[in-house]
């Protein structure tokens, strides 16, 4: 009669288990001679019943297969020994109870049942001794410590590491220097994750130059702004990534992050990195960014970087951010058509960038160093569209230009024949600003609109990023009249800008715009506050059939009453009848 299925496949287990571990056990009992009451591991095993016996069954029970948390201290002696040892002897009589007893002794709990999902297991390997098959040696010659990483980790989530580590030209070096970061900064980040310079994932490239830098080290350009001691923060948010796919971006290390990830070929990782550039993005930082965004060949960065720069000109060339560029960044802003401010401004601008590259250089900032450095780019600066004052007060007195081309300037500004210049004559075109007018109709009364230095407010919300450069009012509504106001822009309470100003209406029904010193970046889908709080004429025109929402070109305004307003104006009628802004 034929064996049952389960039978005669258990019996074909006994056998293989037996085979396969018989070599080892003959060539250990040879050694070790044969002693009473000492049995072989494999025979143990096949003495055993196997019908329903678990692979955890066949571990020795004194191992501890417990990995600890990911905390960079060295691995356990018992967790560097082979999992399975399957030719240890064990002390057993062979009686079925002993058997069972041998069963219900064995250790079958891991570190790895205990952390049930990939991310969970992965994340626990992040910094950890336990299966590291590489390490980067980090610090100076005697001062350097060792960490732990994972080749398989890292290939499967970049494929530049992939082709390092197995690759038909991969080297099989197992350790990777890196000299030039400090170990006490160094293992301040250890205990959270790992910690050390770029360099750590370019460390080919330490001393040579980048293919996508050119003559520049990696080092110089990650010191743009972002100097070495945030570099310790960059791997420590690459490494994470790759092996548990989370993603902690900081400012200070948001660029060196996604040079990594696009040196790497990580995307997913590089669009992190954008997008919290892209919401990060203002006028300090946005000479900077683009200036980085050209390296990385970002377009949609660099034009975010280009809007903020063209609406908030002023604030972004008095940067320090802009002194901090390159020489061809430098140019390319310089020729931009588009940039909001006035040329003196532009020239101050310039003049501060000059002095900070002779210092990169190791030159005195004289005037000649100056001028020097600029090159070329000094005659994109558009000199004669300065009023003739500014001229006189500012560039004829920086002994920057020659004094040839200081008398023809102002030859220039005052013959009737006037000398060829170098310098661009023709005005930057600036930003021409969008007004959003929330009224139908507006209308007068005797008893109405007063101002009794009660204030009339609005919120605001938009439905893309924009820059409020002023407001839109009502004017006296009994001839011509001038008013003191203050405006004001909040976010939650926060005052964003605010401008004390005065402006001269002529009796009609027109609105007079009112400016802030600087536009003012608004995002998206938040509600922001208006106020102003006029004196002057206390009767004035108002607006009525106010709507809650306005179409103005690519820009949905909502509109909602404010708890600030105290004179009335609201969603249908009152005061600030328009939001003058650029988009």
């Amino acid at each position: 009669m034929p064996e049952p299925p389960d039978c005669l496949y258990g019996r074909i287990m006994k056998f293989l288990t037996f085979f396969l571990l018989l070599p080892e056990t003959l060539k250990r009992t040879r050694k070790s001679g044969k002693q009473p009451g000492k049995l072989p591991v494999c025979y143990e095993i096949v003495t055993l019943s196997l019908k329903k016996k678990m692979a955890a069954e066949l571990y020795p029970a004194s191992i501890n297969t417990n990995l600890p948390n990911s905390n960079g201290a060295a691995v356990s002696a018992a967790r560097k020994k082979s999992i399975i040892q399957v030719t240890q002897t064990v002390t057993v009589p062979t009686t079925t109870a002993t058997q069972q007893n041998i069963n219900n002794n064995i250790e079958t709990t891991s570190w790895q049942s205990t952390h049930p999902t990939l991310r969970e297991r992965n994340a626990l390997m992040f910094n950890n001794e336990h299966m590291a098959d590489v390490h980067f040696i980090v610090g100076s010659p005697g001062e350097s410590q060792k960490v732990p990483a994972h080749k398989y980790v890292l290939a499967v989530g970049s494929s530049v590491f992939g082709a390092m580590f197995y690759g038909d030209l991969a080297e099989g070096e197992s350790e990777i220097h890196i000299p030039d970061v400090e170990p006490a900064a160094f293992l301040i980040m250890l205990n959270f994750s790992y910690g050390c310079s770029i360099e750590i994932v370019v460390h080919q490239c330490l001393s040579g130059p980048s293919l996508l830098l050119g003559k520049k080290s990696i080092l110089q350009v990650l010191e743009l702004g972002y100097k070495k001691k945030h570099c310790f923060a960059v791997v420590r948010v690459y490494f994470r990534y790759m092996y548990s796919d989370e993603i902690e971006l900081e400012a200070d290390t948001v660029l060196a992050t996604l040079y990594a990830a696009k040196k790497y070929i990580v995307p997913a990782l590089a669009k992190a990195c954008v997008t919290f550039l892209e919401t990060s993005l203002e006028a300090k930082n946005a000479c900077v960014l683009l200036s980085q965004s050209r390296l990385f060949e970002e377009p949609e960065l660099t034009q975010r970087c280009w809007e903020v720069i063209d609406a908030q000109a002023e604030l972004a060339l008095c940067s320090e951010g802009f002194c901090e560029i390159d020489l061809q960044t430098l140019e390319i802003i310089l020729r931009r058509e588009t940039l909001n401010t006035r040329e003196a401004v532009v020239f101050r601008a310039v003049l501060e960038w000059a002095v900070a590259e002779c210092r990169r250089q190791g030159l005195a900032a004289t005037s000649r160093n100056k001028r020097a450095v600029l090159g070329k780019a000094l005659y994109l600066v558009r000199l004669p569209t300065m009023t003739l004052e500014e001229f006189a007060d500012g560039a004829a007195q920086s002994d920057v230009l020659t004094l040839e081309e200081t008398h023809d300037i102002f030859l220039w500004y005052t013959a009737a024949n006037k000398p060829k210049l170098e310098f661009p004559l023709a005005q930057r075109a600036g930003l021409t600003p969008q007004r959003c007018h929330r009224f139908q109709s507006s209308a007068y009364r005797s008893n109405q609109w007063r101002y009794r230095g009660r204030c009339d407010s609005i919120q605001f919300a938009v439905d893309k990023r924009i820059f409020i450069a002023g407001l839109g009012l009502y004017g006296s509504s009994g001839g011509k009249a001038e008013y003191s106001v203050k405006i004001e822009l909040k976010r939650q309470g926060a005052t964003l800008a605010q401008n004390l100003t005065k402006f001269v209406s002529d009796g009609s029904s027109s609105t007079f715009s009112v400016w802030f010193e600087h536009p003012v970046q608004v995002e998206q889908d938040t509600f922001y506050t208006v106020s102003a709080v006029l004196d002057g004429n206390e009767l004035s025109y108002f607006g009525q059939e106010g709507m809650t929402e306005v179409q103005c070109g690519k820009v949905t305004f909502q509109y909602q009453c404010s708890s600030d307003s105290t004179n009335g104006t609201g969603v249908q009628g009152g005061q600030i009848p328009e939001l003058v802004f650029y988009a």
